[in-house]
Protein backbone atom coordinates (compact mmCIF):
# COMPACT_ATOMS: atom_id res chain seq x y z
CA UNK A 1 0.00 0.00 0.00
CA UNK A 2 3.17 2.37 0.93
CA UNK A 3 4.16 1.49 -2.13
CA UNK A 4 0.92 2.66 -4.60
CA UNK A 5 0.91 6.16 -2.38
CA UNK A 6 4.41 6.79 -3.03
CA UNK A 7 4.07 6.14 -6.87
CA UNK A 8 0.44 7.84 -6.94
CA UNK A 9 2.01 10.60 -4.78
CA UNK A 10 4.79 11.05 -7.55
CA UNK A 11 2.31 10.80 -10.52
CA UNK A 12 0.18 13.66 -9.13
CA UNK A 13 3.80 15.89 -8.40
CA UNK A 14 4.61 15.37 -11.79
CA UNK A 15 1.58 15.76 -13.81
CA UNK A 16 -1.23 17.75 -11.71
CA UNK A 17 1.48 20.30 -9.64
CA UNK A 18 -1.54 22.43 -9.90
CA UNK A 19 -3.28 20.28 -6.59
CA UNK A 20 -0.28 21.40 -4.47
CA UNK A 21 -2.57 21.74 -1.08
CA UNK A 22 -0.99 18.94 1.15
CA UNK A 23 -4.40 18.01 2.77
CA UNK A 24 -6.10 17.19 -0.55
CA UNK A 25 -2.81 15.47 -1.63
CA UNK A 26 -2.97 13.58 1.55
CA UNK A 27 -6.67 13.61 0.94
CA UNK A 28 -6.15 11.81 -2.79
CA UNK A 29 -4.24 9.13 -1.72
CA UNK A 30 -6.36 7.90 1.47
CA UNK A 31 -9.47 7.77 -0.95
CA UNK A 32 -8.14 7.49 -5.02
CA UNK A 33 -7.00 4.27 -6.64
CA UNK A 34 -4.24 3.90 -9.10
CA UNK A 35 -5.35 1.97 -12.22
CA UNK A 36 -3.67 0.39 -14.79
CA UNK A 37 -5.65 -0.05 -17.66
CA UNK A 38 -5.17 -1.96 -21.28
CA UNK A 39 -5.38 -0.43 -24.81
CA UNK A 40 -9.54 -0.87 -25.89
CA UNK A 41 -10.55 -0.64 -22.13
CA UNK A 42 -14.01 1.27 -20.87
CA UNK A 43 -13.27 3.07 -18.42
CA UNK A 44 -17.15 5.18 -18.64
CA UNK A 45 -20.05 3.33 -21.13
CA UNK A 46 -23.05 5.49 -22.72
CA UNK A 47 -26.00 4.94 -20.24
CA UNK A 48 -23.91 4.13 -16.97
CA UNK A 49 -23.24 6.28 -14.35
CA UNK A 50 -19.82 7.52 -13.60
CA UNK A 51 -18.75 6.68 -10.29
CA UNK A 52 -14.95 8.06 -10.43
CA UNK A 53 -13.33 10.99 -11.89
CA UNK A 54 -10.32 10.04 -14.13
CA UNK A 55 -6.93 11.56 -13.51
CA UNK A 56 -4.70 10.34 -16.40
CA UNK A 57 -1.02 9.82 -15.67
CA UNK A 58 -0.12 7.34 -18.74
CA UNK A 59 -1.29 6.61 -22.33
CA UNK A 60 -4.35 8.43 -23.86
CA UNK A 61 -7.64 7.81 -23.22
CA UNK A 62 -10.51 8.93 -26.48
CA UNK A 63 -14.07 10.62 -25.45
CA UNK A 64 -17.35 10.11 -27.67
CA UNK A 65 -20.80 11.13 -27.92
CA UNK A 66 -23.51 9.03 -28.78
CA UNK A 67 -26.18 10.01 -30.04
CA UNK A 68 -29.88 8.85 -30.30
CA UNK A 69 -29.38 7.09 -33.41
CA UNK A 70 -26.39 5.34 -32.37
CA UNK A 71 -23.91 7.56 -34.11
CA UNK A 72 -20.51 8.59 -32.55
CA UNK A 73 -18.97 11.76 -32.43
CA UNK A 74 -14.87 11.87 -31.71
CA UNK A 75 -15.09 15.13 -29.04
CA UNK A 76 -10.91 14.82 -27.35
CA UNK A 77 -8.37 12.72 -26.17
CA UNK A 78 -6.95 13.02 -22.69
CA UNK A 79 -3.72 12.56 -22.17
CA UNK A 80 -1.04 12.78 -18.94
CA UNK A 81 -1.91 15.52 -17.09
CA UNK A 82 -5.82 15.72 -17.97
CA UNK A 83 -9.49 14.96 -16.91
CA UNK A 84 -12.79 14.80 -18.06
CA UNK A 85 -14.80 17.48 -18.11
CA UNK A 86 -17.86 15.56 -18.96
CA UNK A 87 -17.26 13.06 -16.36
CA UNK A 88 -17.44 15.70 -13.63
CA UNK A 89 -20.65 16.86 -15.52
CA UNK A 90 -22.51 13.74 -15.41
CA UNK A 91 -21.65 13.09 -11.59
CA UNK A 92 -22.33 16.55 -10.23
CA UNK A 93 -25.76 15.80 -12.43
CA UNK A 94 -26.63 12.40 -11.33
CA UNK A 95 -27.20 11.20 -15.13
CA UNK A 96 -26.39 8.59 -17.01
CA UNK A 97 -23.49 9.11 -18.94
CA UNK A 98 -24.24 10.04 -22.39
CA UNK A 99 -20.27 9.75 -23.95
CA UNK A 100 -17.78 7.07 -23.87
CA UNK A 101 -14.49 6.66 -22.36
CA UNK A 102 -11.77 3.66 -24.00
CA UNK A 103 -8.07 3.87 -23.49
CA UNK A 104 -6.38 4.35 -26.64
CA UNK A 105 -3.22 3.06 -25.84
CA UNK A 106 -2.05 0.87 -22.36
CA UNK A 107 -2.76 3.79 -20.03
CA UNK A 108 -2.66 4.72 -15.99
CA UNK A 109 -5.11 6.62 -14.51
CA UNK A 110 -5.66 8.19 -10.94
CA UNK A 111 -9.46 7.50 -10.39
CA UNK A 112 -11.16 9.77 -7.79
CA UNK A 113 -14.50 8.67 -6.30
CA UNK A 114 -17.46 10.95 -7.60
CA UNK A 115 -18.83 11.10 -4.36
CA UNK A 116 -16.18 13.07 -2.89
CA UNK A 117 -16.27 15.82 -5.81
CA UNK A 118 -18.75 18.12 -3.89
CA UNK A 119 -17.07 17.85 -0.51
CA UNK A 120 -13.40 18.94 -2.03
CA UNK A 121 -15.09 21.73 -3.99
CA UNK A 122 -16.25 22.79 -0.46
CA UNK A 123 -12.89 22.04 1.10
CA UNK A 124 -10.27 22.96 -0.81
CA UNK A 125 -9.98 26.17 -2.98
CA UNK A 126 -7.09 24.03 -5.03
CA UNK A 127 -9.58 21.87 -6.22
CA UNK A 128 -12.09 24.44 -6.87
CA UNK A 129 -10.07 26.33 -9.34
CA UNK A 130 -8.83 22.32 -10.82
CA UNK A 131 -12.06 21.62 -11.15
CA UNK A 132 -12.81 24.82 -13.39
CA UNK A 133 -9.40 25.08 -14.76
CA UNK A 134 -10.93 21.45 -16.60
CA UNK A 135 -14.24 23.08 -17.75
CA UNK A 136 -12.54 26.04 -19.84
CA UNK A 137 -9.72 23.72 -21.22
CA UNK A 138 -12.43 21.13 -22.82
CA UNK A 139 -14.70 23.76 -23.85
CA UNK A 140 -12.36 26.01 -25.96
CA UNK A 141 -11.68 22.28 -27.35
CA UNK A 142 -15.25 22.17 -27.93
CA UNK A 143 -15.25 25.28 -29.60
CA UNK A 144 -11.95 24.60 -31.77
CA UNK A 145 -14.29 21.36 -32.54
CA UNK A 146 -17.09 23.05 -34.01
CA UNK A 147 -15.20 25.39 -35.79
CA UNK A 148 -13.59 22.49 -37.29
CA UNK A 149 -17.19 21.04 -38.52
CA UNK A 150 -18.33 24.52 -39.59
CA UNK A 151 -15.20 26.15 -41.53
CA UNK A 152 -13.03 23.29 -42.24
CA UNK A 153 -13.16 21.13 -45.41
CA UNK A 154 -13.41 17.26 -44.45
CA UNK A 155 -10.14 16.92 -45.96
CA UNK A 156 -8.67 19.23 -43.63
CA UNK A 157 -10.45 17.82 -40.33
CA UNK A 158 -9.22 14.80 -41.16
CA UNK A 159 -5.63 15.31 -41.41
CA UNK A 160 -6.06 16.84 -37.94
CA UNK A 161 -8.09 13.89 -36.82
CA UNK A 162 -4.79 11.47 -38.09
CA UNK A 163 -2.30 14.05 -36.80
CA UNK A 164 -4.08 13.91 -33.29
CA UNK A 165 -4.29 10.20 -33.55
CA UNK A 166 -0.82 9.86 -34.27
CA UNK A 167 0.37 11.77 -31.11
CA UNK A 168 -2.23 9.89 -29.24
CA UNK A 169 -0.19 6.59 -30.18
CA UNK A 170 3.13 8.45 -30.52
CA UNK A 171 3.64 6.55 -33.63
CA UNK A 172 3.17 8.00 -37.77
CA UNK A 173 1.93 4.85 -38.41
CA UNK A 174 -1.64 3.76 -36.98
CA UNK A 175 -3.95 1.19 -37.44
CA UNK A 176 -7.49 1.90 -38.17
CA UNK A 177 -10.30 1.42 -40.44
CA UNK A 178 -11.95 3.57 -43.01
CA UNK A 179 -15.22 2.57 -41.26
CA UNK A 180 -13.59 3.57 -37.52
CA UNK A 181 -12.54 7.07 -38.82
CA UNK A 182 -16.23 7.35 -40.60
CA UNK A 183 -18.01 6.99 -37.36
CA UNK A 184 -15.33 9.84 -35.73
CA UNK A 185 -16.07 12.23 -38.37
CA UNK A 186 -19.29 12.08 -38.85
CA UNK A 187 -19.34 10.88 -42.50
CA UNK A 188 -19.69 7.80 -44.76
CA UNK A 189 -16.91 5.11 -45.17
CA UNK A 190 -16.98 5.84 -49.42
CA UNK A 191 -16.29 9.31 -48.48
CA UNK A 192 -13.43 8.77 -46.23
CA UNK A 193 -11.63 5.97 -48.66
CA UNK A 194 -11.70 8.66 -51.41
CA UNK A 195 -10.03 11.48 -49.54
CA UNK A 196 -7.32 8.67 -48.07
CA UNK A 197 -6.97 7.76 -51.62
CA UNK A 198 -6.18 11.16 -52.84
CA UNK A 199 -4.49 12.13 -49.74
CA UNK A 200 -1.84 8.91 -50.55
CA UNK A 201 -1.41 10.48 -54.14
CA UNK A 202 0.00 14.00 -53.11
CA UNK A 203 2.48 12.16 -50.69
CA UNK A 204 0.75 12.88 -47.20
CA UNK A 205 0.50 9.71 -46.25
CA UNK A 206 0.69 5.99 -47.08
CA UNK A 207 -2.26 3.51 -46.94
CA UNK A 208 -1.95 -0.25 -45.86
CA UNK A 209 -4.27 -3.13 -45.12
CA UNK A 210 -6.16 -1.11 -42.18
CA UNK A 211 -3.05 1.04 -41.68
CA UNK A 212 -2.36 4.30 -42.11
CA UNK A 213 1.11 6.44 -41.77
CA UNK A 214 1.69 9.57 -42.41
CA UNK A 215 4.35 11.26 -43.68
CA UNK A 216 7.03 13.85 -41.50
CA UNK A 217 7.06 17.23 -42.41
Amino acid sequence: METINSEMESLIRKFFPQLSDLKLRKAILETAKLREVKKGDILIDYGTYVKMIPLVVEGCIKVTRQFEDGRELFLYHLYPGDSCAISVSCCMSAEPSPFFAIAEDDSKIIGIPTELIDQWQAKFPVWNRFMIAIYEDRFKELVLALDDVAFKKLDERLMDYLRKKTEAQNSLKIEITHQQIAEELNTARETISRLLKSLESKKYLSLGRNTIELKRG
